[in-house]
This record gives structure tokens, C-alpha cells and sequence, in this order.
């Protein structure tokens, strides 16, 4: 799902949950810090590894072992903007982006 530079995370949130299925943990960095987003994944019968935003009046408690683990995913969005055209968005069209990105993740992981 591709949404605009100016979008918030949480934007994009729900629709995204709905096309993952089933989980048990979900890890994520404050961008995704929100009560909504906590509850909906309680409710779905996940638990939330998501540190809360430093301007919280109560402090949230989250698995920082499994927290740990997150920089996979980071590794994974720094190989992929190895690739010039996906670190600058040379595309304007959204559908030609997303081809460049399945093509460099092609490259980058199973090639």
C-alpha cells in the first residue's frame, strides 16, 4: 500500500491490518502509537510491541526483547533504498513505483 509523503502512519494502519490475517505480535516503532491501534489488535488477539511516544501522560509497557528484533525490518527498508530509484522516487505513478519496489525486493532478496 502506497500512501503520500504528508500521510501519517496511522493513516494507513487499519487497512493494513486487515490484509495481514492472523498474528500474535505486532511490532512497531511511535509512529504507530495510538490507543485505537491497541485496542483493535487486543481485540484481534495480538499483542502490541510498540513504544509509547515520550509525550504520554501514562507510560506504556511493551516487550523490549521482542522489541529488539524490529531492526530486521529496518535492515530490510535500508537494502531496498539501495536502489537509487526507490530511495528517490523517480516514479511519478504510483503503479510504477510499486513495480520498482517488487522488482528490487526481487533482486535484493531471492536473486
Amino acid at each position: 500500500m502506497l500512501t503520500a509523503g504528508n500521510v501519517s502512519d496511522m493513516k494507513a494502519a487499519p487497512a493494513l491490518l486487515e490484509c495481514v490475517g492472523r498474528m500474535r505480535y505486532l511490532l512497531a516503532d511511535k509512529g504507530y502509537d495510538a490507543d485505537r491501534l491497541r485496542r483493535s489488535l487486543r481485540d484481534a488477539g495480538a499483542v502490541p510491541v510498540i513504544p509509547g511516544r515520550r509525550n504520554r501522560k501514562r507510560a506504556i509497557r511493551y516487550d523490549k526483547d521482542r522489541y529488539r528484533d524490529r531492526h530486521l525490518i529496518e535492515n530490510a527498508f535500508c537494502r531496498l533504498k539501495d536502489f537509487r530509484r526507490i530511495a528517490t522516487r523517480y516514479d511519478k505513478l504510483a503503479t510504477n513505483f510499486l513495480s520498482a519496489v517488487a522488482l528490487a525486493t526481487a533482486v535484493a532478496f531471492w536473486l
